[in-house]
């Protein structure tokens, strides 16, 4: 709700002053034609501005990149547009569309699948890939808006433990599938140490700084400090790293990442790795490889739960 909101207010905010501005200019003899089509221009330059920015501090504080994981001219301009659109498309959806973000009815499943957002976002982010996902895969799905924006990723945590309760209770099942992307890997990374691990079946991560990230440092915020590099909650949940996932965790992150740096931050000890080229971090959510491997994912566990459900007791 709070980033809904923050967003309405941004959006109107600034369409108010764009509108002030116009009719002084068109006042001045400016054509209308160029006044209604710098709207656009100017909402696009907002997020080349914005995605230039997180690409050159990724870019500066890149993982060195093996050769045939480096991209030319070509693909570096694709990889720049997609992300530049996939930030312009999430906004208005987290600020739009979270309202039509609704759990499905109960009904009893084996595998019920649940979303999870990342830093300062809401579960609109997830609109477009929702539908996707629903018609490839068996298993319910769920999506948690998880607030404040800047609270700690602890109390994201609990939130979490009554969502997962909530669902297995609306579906019968056992254990509940984990999809989520960027601090949501964390967040689900922190319910398990803190509730444990008997209630999931699997983790999918998409683009998950488990290591943190610089980024962390422009945003002030309790959630924020905590993704920093080195910080100390990090550590912490780390500190048995060598140890392994209590449950089977799928890291998928990009080479090219563009708000997780390094993006080796991405790898997780005893995780199943799946680097991806030339896809930014907001991408990630739409990128159809990334999505098809998802599915795949999905999929698998709802094997592994149909077999546990089939399996003789004792």
């Amino acid at each position: 709700m709070v980033t809904a909101l923050t967003l309405l207010l941004v959006f109107f905010g600034a369409v108010a002053a764009y509108l002030v501005i116009a009719i002084q200019w068109a006042a001045q003899g400016v054509a209308t034609g160029w006044l209604v089509a710098g709207a656009p221009a100017l909402y696009a330059a907002v997020y080349l501005g914005a995605a230039g920015f997180s690409f050159a501090l990724a870019w500066v504080f890149r993982t060195p990149r093996p050769p045939e994981c480096r991209i030319g001219a070509g693909a570096a301009l694709r990889l720049y547009l997609g992300e530049m659109i996939a930030m312009a498309k999430s906004h208005p959806r987290m600020a739009l569309q979270w309202w039509a973000m609704r759990d499905p009815p109960p009904k009893p499943a084996v595998n019920p699948v649940l979303l999870l957002h990342g830093v300062l976002c809401n579960a609109g982010v997830w609109h477009a890939t929702l539908a996707r996902l629903g018609a490839a895969v068996d298993s319910p799905l769920y999506t948690l808006s998880y607030g404040p924006p800047q609270a700690s990723i602890e109390w994201f945590a609990d939130q979490l433990a009554m969502k997962i309760s909530a669902i297995k209770a609306a579906t019968g099942a056992a254990k509940v599938t984990l999809v989520t992307h960027s601090m949501g890997g964390l967040v689900a990374r922190a319910y398990l140490r803190r509730h444990g691990a008997s209630h999931v079946r699997c983790l999918i991560g998409l683009g998950t700084p488990h290591h943190g990230s610089v980024h962390a440092w422009i945003f002030p915020g309790r959630c924020l400090a905590q993704i920093r590099p080195r910080s100390a909650w990090l550590a912490e949940l780390n500190r048995n790293e060598r140890a392994g996932p209590p449950v089977r965790t799928v890291s998928i992150w990009s080479w090219h990442d563009s708000m997780v740096a390094p993006q080796a931050s991405a790898w997780l000890e005893g995780a199943e790795s799946v680097p991806v080229v030339g896809v930014g971090h907001n991408a990630l959510i739409d990128n159809e490889q990334v999505v098809a491997r998802v599915v795949l994912e999905i999929q698998r566990a709802e094997r592994d739960a149909q077999d546990e459900r089939g399996a003789p007791s004792g």
